[in-house]
């Protein structure tokens, strides 16, 4: 899939699509296999109250599992939008600036959600 000097470089025509389009992918695979276990643990914790909900959390495979959705999901939607913010948006300055809310957004949200996984899955 690329040239012979890309091959040579080890970059793309970007010097980063083919990599990017690489963990996108692993990351779809990896949110694919994690799905069932998410979507059973979702389902274990429908009509529980918190301390119930607060066991389920509890166990350390449900955290790992959750975690690494988490991480999988968050890299995935990153290098999406990202995909999407460098095709659509033409002006250099603006589409700086995107890249870099979508960095830190990203960042964020994984960030807010392992620390609530974590707090629920401790007890505390």
């Amino acid at each position: 899939m690329r040239t012979p000097l890309g091959r040579v470089r080890n970059l793309g025509a970007s010097h980063s699509g083919t990599s990017d389009f690489w963990r996108q992918r692993i990351t779809a695979v990896a949110m694919a296999l994690l799905m069932v276990p998410v979507v059973v643990v979702v389902m274990m914790l429908l009509g529980r109250n918190q301390a119930g909900a607060a066991q389920i959390l509890g166990s350390p495979v449900v955290a790992i599992i959750l975690l690494l959705f988490i991480v999988a999901s968050s890299w995935h939607m990153r290098i999406g939008l990202q995909v999407v913010i460098e095709d659509y948006v033409h002006q250099e300055t603006v589409k700086l600036v995107a890249i870099m809310a979508n960095y830190f957004f990203s960042f964020a949200v994984a960030l807010a959600s392992i620390y609530a996984i974590l707090k629920l899955s401790s007890g505390v």
